[in-house]
């Protein structure tokens, strides 16, 4: 997916295990198929990075996991 078209389409949400002082912010999207966007809310015209669903859900699982 082009980076350009992830902010267009996106409603980003934080994770809940962003720190609320400013500091750590990561945002992810769930609302685009098959594609999971990633970025840093501190710069949200700023690069995204975007990973297929399956690696997203499986980096998550691990995370979890652990």
């Amino acid at each position: 997916m082009p980076q350009s078209l992830a902010p267009r389409t996106a409603r980003w949400r934080k994770s809940s295990y962003s720190n609320t002082n400013g500091g750590s912010c990561v945002e992810i999207s769930d609302d685009l198929p098959g594609t999971v966007p990633v970025r840093d809310s501190k710069t949200p015209h700023g690069p995204i990075l975007t990973f297929p669903t399956a690696s997203w859900t499986a980096f998550i699982a691990t995370l979890k996991a652990v």
